[in-house]
């Protein structure tokens, strides 16, 4: 009976013993002991914990197994677990005393926690998931979360223009660039670039498409498979996709430029097929060289950043598409600039609907995007 998973009393069940698993789980992780001074004298660790159900008794055996050769006790509200270096017990809980937060383990959780905080994985939703809120008074290092996502974002700026690491030579495209900048002189530069270790994969260099005054440039992330081998980008199914919502919105591909954030694909083979590897921030950094002299060359009225990497490149990395696409705002690079979903979103959609939710908001996007060279057009015609 316990194994037809469909039956209403079996599902809750096995929810449950997930539950439990994952509050174990918790206790595990989230257990942090403080050194005290026993009644005999000698050290003793502390700590309190309330979990979200009774798995004391479940979840004591690890600490026992891992502080074998200590004497602690872990409090919670409902019941203490006791190891006194030999014999481990289960006491009456009690409620929770104040910490004094000042000995030697509390800095050093404090102080491993902000060694080991990556700016560049910066993801509170995420944090928060892992890390509960509730947990964090019984956390030493929560006291300097705050200061650090503060932080975060100039942290990671320095981080990628150091390289990453310490003594390591930062990934730049600057060495490639030509003296000269128009784009035939940057594209045929561009073949020969070794600014960042992708193009050791790749087949060739993806380079910008389009003609040198047009008025509206579409960055994206990076080439495809099919870019990657043809040489020119978005021409594979996303392609297909950025075509289609082109001419919905009136815009000629023949007129505008397009180009990526990053002009090497970046794959990972699975059986006889290469899929897609999203860049890191370093080999972003690497190749913003060339993106910013295709901008400077061309001077577009509208920047258009399809998908989270190219509207973070330009943007900063707290910039997010799902809260803030379709929104005009002037950039150092067009006085006019929007992000908007990347196409393969539409084409990586779970299901049809949400497909056409994610096809329609686009959409909708690029025909402001028309309206923009609509407007600017009407009046240079006017001064005309």
């Amino acid at each position: 009976m316990l194994d037809v998973e469909v039956d209403e009393d079996v599902h809750a069940l096995m929810l449950f013993e997930k539950a439990i698993k994952r509050d174990i789980h918790k206790m595990h992780a989230f257990v942090r002991f403080e050194k005290q001074v026993g009644v005999d004298g000698g050290e003793e660790y502390l700590a309190y914990y309330r979990p979200d159900h009774r798995i004391v008794r479940l979840a004591a055996p690890f600490f026992v197994e891992r502080f074998g050769g200590l004497q602690w006790t872990i409090l919670g509200p409902e019941e203490t677990a006791r190891w006194d270096g030999e014999q481990l017990e289960f006491l009456p809980g009690v409620a929770r005393g104040e910490s004094s937060g000042d000995d030697d383990l509390t800095e050093l959780w404090r102080s491993y926690y902000a060694a080991t905080f990556n700016p560049a994985r910066l993801n509170t939703k995420m944090m928060r998931r892992e890390m509960p809120v509730r947990f964090w008074p019984l956390l030493p290092e929560t006291q300097g979360i705050g200061e650090l996502v503060a932080r975060a974002p100039g942290r990671e700026t320095e981080l990628v223009a150091k390289g990453g690491r310490r003594g390591e030579t930062p990934l730049s495209a600057k060495p490639f660039l030509p003296v000269e900048r128009d784009l035939s002189s940057l594209a045929e530069a561009a073949r020969c670039c070794q600014g960042c270790p992708l193009y050791a994969k790749a087949t060739q260099t993806v380079f910008g498409e389009g003609p040198r005054d047009a008025r509206v440039v579409f960055v994206g992330e990076q080439p495809g498979d099919q870019e990657d081998l043809e040489g020119k980008p978005f021409v594979g199914p996303a392609g297909q996709v950025f075509d289609e919502l082109l001419t919905e919105a009136g815009i000629d591909r023949a007129r505008v430029y397009v180009t990526n954030t990053v002009k090497h694909f970046k794959w990972e083979p699975r059986g006889k097929r290469r899929i897609h590897s999203k860049p890191d921030s370093r080999e972003i950094f690497a190749c913003r060289s060339w993106l910013e002299a295709e901008l400077t060359a061309i001077r577009p009225d509208c920047l258009v950043l399809l998908g989270a990497t190219a509207a973070q490149a330009i943007f900063g990395p707290q910039f997010r598409i799902t809260r803030e696409r379709g929104q005009p705002r002037r950039s150092d690079w067009a006085e006019w600039a929007m992000a908007t979903f990347h196409p393969s979103a539409v084409l990586r959609a779970g299901d049809a609907a949400h497909a056409l939710q994610i096809r329609r908001a686009m959409a909708a996007d690029l025909k402001l995007v028309a309206e923009r060279l609509r407007e600017t057009s009407s009046k240079e015609t006017s001064r005309g």
